[in-house]
């Protein structure tokens, strides 16, 4: 395995990409006409929209913002370059940072606690396409404790590892993503700690706050558990959403019809690695972005500067109260 395992390193690092200095496009052709076609990208225009959003957030006296080209225009993309919509995105997304600080803050890869989540690979980006040329995310939510971790872990880890990338692919957010979601060991102790309260935070922030295209939601090995959980989130998703949700039992053949062989790891009957392997990859990268991650917590809003009324857990998701109290209740 030590060979593979160095094949998955090699291949993988080849399609990540880091942003430094203004926004230099690496798009393959292919991929460039996807975007004109599909997220109404114009080259010409590009740089204008980029400047017109950065000056749009230079204006706004609650957001602390990257305003940086590149995650500027990752946002662009993930509203198909409708200004009005990034906008609404942008706030929404620093929004959420502040009023969820629990899922935001504390994400240093090197403390203990955060090490022994990110050890279990409970999200992994996949190296490869799905059959819709989407980026595939490898979820494993319940492959933890339940007694010495809880679903603040798994939020914080997920939101850890989109924001890491979507920054460091260029790629996602033109393709989009779809996940798999292994629920195997999920046990009604699992369940219990997902709220539904907590669920619809978690949807709403993806679906509205995050510059990502979801193209599908594959949940495989599904225990009597998960019914109850899931139930509870699709009631949260939107049409659209609902209609990309596969359910494949223990069926790897029907899994493999949606995301092929060789993007899934040997467990799923892949060959593209182990998950050991592609945790210790990812571990990788967490650590080589340390001072990124570390920097992020300071971007947010501040909603006694917002002009108007200021937003609440309430206006956002629907529940009252803090999210620190929300969590223990």
């Amino acid at each position: 395995m030590a060979l593979l395992a160095t094949n998955y390193h090699n291949i993988y690092t080849s399609e990540l990409w880091t942003m430094v200095g203004e926004y230099v496009c690496t798009l393959s052709k292919e991929l460039q006409q996807r975007a004109k076609e599909e997220i109404n990208e114009d080259p010409a225009r590009r740089a204008a929209d980029i400047e017109h959003i950065r000056d749009w957030l230079k204006h706004q006296p609650h957001i602390r913002a990257r305003t940086d080209d590149w995650t500027i225009l990752r946002f662009l993309r993930g509203c198909k370059f409708s200004l009005q919509r990034t906008k609404e995105k942008l706030d929404m997304f620093y929004t959420c940072k502040s009023l969820c600080p629990e899922w935001y803050k504390n994400r240093d890869p090197q403390d203990k606690k955060m090490r022994a989540i990110l050890e279990l690979g409970l999200v992994l980006p996949l190296n490869g396409r799905s059959v819709r040329g989407s980026r595939v995310i490898l979820a494993r939510p319940a492959s933890r404790d339940p007694n010495t971790t809880d679903v603040t872990d798994v939020a914080r880890t997920i939101f850890l590892m989109l924001d890491l990338l979507f920054d460091e692919d260029e790629s996602a957010s033109i393709t989009g993503v779809e996940i798999v979601i292994d629920v195997s060991t999920m046990t009604f102790q699992h369940a219990a700690q997902i709220k539904p309260t907590v669920i619809k935070m978690i949807a709403t922030i993806i679906q509205e706050g995050y510059p990502m295209r979801p193209k599908g939601l594959n949940y495989i090995n599904t225990p009597a558990a998960f019914d109850t959980v899931f139930n509870i989130f699709k009631s949260f998703m939107k049409e659209k959403m609902k209609k990309r949700v596969h359910l494949h039992g223990n069926d790897l053949e029907s899994l493999h019809r949606q995301v092929p062989k060789e993007v899934l790891p040997v467990e799923y009957g892949g060959t593209n690695g182990t998950v050991e392997e592609i945790t210790k990859y990812w571990l990788e990268r967490v650590d080589a972005r340390r001072d990124w991650l570390l920097e992020d917590e300071k971007y947010g809003v501040d909603e006694s500067k917002r002009p108007g009324k200021a937003k609440t857990s309430a206006d956002l998701f629907g529940i009252e109260g803090s999210f620190r109290k929300l969590t223990v209740d």
